[in-house]
This record gives structure tokens, sequence and C-alpha cells, in this order.
């Protein structure tokens, strides 16, 4: 049997910390940038913690 392959398109959106938690990038900040808050864009710059709820989806997607 082969190895599971993990999923590519989560392996390029999510990092796992060093704690086990998943690092996430907020949407938002590719264009159309004019009419935001410079407080607002620099918010979504930095990076999120994916949610509980969805954690365990994710994690298994990229240690498949």
């Amino acid at each position: 049997m082969p190895k599971m392959k993990s999923n590519s398109g989560a392996r390029k959106r999510f990092k796992i910390t060093g704690s086990g938690k998943l690092k996430r990038k907020h949407a938002f900040m590719r264009h159309i940038l004019t009419k935001k808050s410079t407080k607002r864009k620099r918010a979504l710059s930095h990076d999120g913690l994916v949610h509980d709820a969805d954690a365990a989806r994710i994690h298994r997607m990229l240690v498949a």
C-alpha cells in the first residue's frame, strides 16, 4: 500500500506551531486596500490561529 499524501493546498496555507496549534493568514489583504484603514490592514497582516472547531480537520489534511 502506498503512503497517504498530505493535502498540498492545506500544506501551503497552514503551518504547525511549536505547541501544535495551526497558524493561518488573514483574508482581505490582496486588493482594494485603499478604502481600508491602516489599522485594519496592519491587523490583517499578522498571522492568526485556526479555530479549535476546525483544527482537527486541517491537522488531518496536513499529516495524512
